[in-house]
């Protein structure tokens, strides 16, 4: 299973298409906060996909979650933008609220720095930010495994 994972688009449309393309094959995308909107005119585009989007310090008025918790074959997926969990100044908060849970993988953004690192099984994971540093995600459960990758558009 091929997931997708961006943040922090801040409106930008183009970089989120792009990466869509390069990844037709993705079964899961998941937005990460402050996507203002263009993540609907994504899911026109790509309908065959499944969305999970949490809401950003920057989406105003949105009706969106604040966090999800998904699982993709066995594997426990914990999603949210990271400003509640004050990741600015560093991932303690995140990581103990994906451990209440039973997290295996933390999804994150707000930062715009990718990220991506195993503390005591809990895999925290940003993918930077699609708008400014043009960056995403990739994701491969295979077997209960996680594959992880950082991209970047050229």
């Amino acid at each position: 299973m091929k997931i997708i994972v961006v943040s922090d688009s801040h409106g930008s449309l183009y970089p989120l298409k792009r990466i869509m393309e390069l990844n037709r094959n993705a079964d899961i995308v998941v937005h990460c906060g402050d996507s203002q909107g263009e993540m609907e005119e994504i899911k026109l585009l790509f309908p065959d996909k499944q969305y999970i989007m949490v809401k950003g310090n920057c989406d105003f008025g949105s009706m969106l979650p604040m966090s999800e918790e998904f699982t993709v074959e066995g594997v426990r997926f914990f999603a949210c933008h990271g400003h509640a969990y004050n990741v600015k100044w560093g991932l303690l908060n995140l990581y103990e609220a994906a451990r209440e849970i039973g997290a295996d993988v933390a999804l994150f953004g707000h930062t715009h720095i990718a990220h991506d690192e195993l503390v005591d099984g809990i895999r925290l994971f940003n993918p930077g930010s699609a708008s400014y540093g043009k960056s995403f995600g990739v994701i491969e459960v295979k077997n209960g495994q996680v594959l992880s990758n950082i991209a970047h558009l050229k």
